[in-house]
């Protein structure tokens, strides 16, 4: 019996190394796609317990995937800080929310095309923001200006100004339709945009609108020949709104952390319901994991959504 300890240690030690990973040839999944609806306070999505503003999501998608009720941004809570949270998987409490500052750490895009190099158009960042154009990049030494997603932001990129959610919508099916890319970033304004005017219903208005966008977007990949039963999407916020003032955002206050979160795809649960706390960063994790990409970020990978 005592010559079997040493292989029976070694496998205890391989399952403790790898409890937070699901074995690569599991995952089903081939794209991912995140739909960031900017500045959506969880209390008018998620957090309203009769949904009025997000019907498709929570009548037609909801039984397709799994809703964590404790997610949150754990950093600056803004636009550019946000986002980047996402793409990086590293919270970046003085990063410039203009434009003109790029993330320090690279994407997983980055990550991406750097396995993938030929593939130059399975990579794309599509938003309704000019400055979010700077995800594509990065300040690091061994990655700046290399591995570089797709752009399509804003009128016509970094400076050109904020269009409609309408138009990204059109530019990021037009994308998808032709071509079918690997992971795509989705950014749509309209709610931030309204909330900073100060027009509670323009506001309410515009999530309404982007969630049946996202609801448009969940049945164009359902009838892609190519992408259904391949593809994982997630829904969060890259911040909320002041608690007691909905016009604004920026500080620690529930309203600005506390972030809706829906995903769905082939690899994950359905009908399910999380209150895990969970945060941004963990996105990065999670799609790091599922597309074989590594993990050098502080995010988690979310576990709890796999079937």
């Amino acid at each position: 019996m005592l010559h079997k300890l040493p292989a029976l240690l070694f496998l205890l030690i391989l399952i403790s190394c790898n409890k937070d990973k699901v074995k690569e040839n599991d995952y089903k999944t081939a794209y991912c796609i995140v739909v960031v609806m900017d500045g959506a306070r969880y209390s008018e999505t998620w957090g309203d317990s009769l949904h009025v503003h997000i019907p498709y999501m929570a009548n037609y998608l909801k039984n397709t995937g799994v809703i964590n009720t404790s997610f949150y941004n754990a950093g600056t809570t803004n636009t550019t800080n946000g986002h980047a949270a996402i793409t990086t998987g590293y919270y970046e409490n003085n990063l410039d929310n203009s434009g003109l500052e790029l993330p320090t750490y690279h994407s997983y895009f980055q990550d991406w095309l750097k396995k993938y190099p030929l593939l130059l158009n399975s990579a794309w960042i599509i938003s309704s923001k000019d400055k979010l154009e700077v995800l594509s990049n990065c300040k690091q030494n061994k990655w700046k200006d290399i591995y570089q997603p797709k752009t399509d932001c804003g009128i016509n990129g970094i400076n050109t100004g904020y269009r409609s959610d309408s138009i990204t919508m059109c530019h990021a099916i037009k994308t998808i339709n032709k071509h079918k890319p690997n992971l795509l970033l989705i950014n749509l304004k309209d709610p931030d945009y309204f909330g900073h005017q100060n027009n509670w219903n323009a506001y309410l208005s515009a999530i309404k609108t982007s969630d049946y966008y996202i609801y448009q977007l969940w049945n164009l990949i359902q009838q892609d020949p190519e992408m259904a039963g391949k593809t994982t999407l997630f829904v969060t916020n890259d911040h909320g709104r002041h608690t007691s003032n909905f016009q604004h955002h920026g500080d620690d206050c529930d309203g600005c952390r506390h972030l809706m979160f829906f995903a769905a795809g082939p690899d994950f649960k359905k009908n399910v319901q999380l209150s895990q706390n969970r945060s941004l960063i963990d996105v990065h994790a999670t799609i790091s994991e599922m597309m074989h990409l590594p993990n050098f970020s502080k995010g988690k990978i979310m576990i709890e959504l796999f079937e």
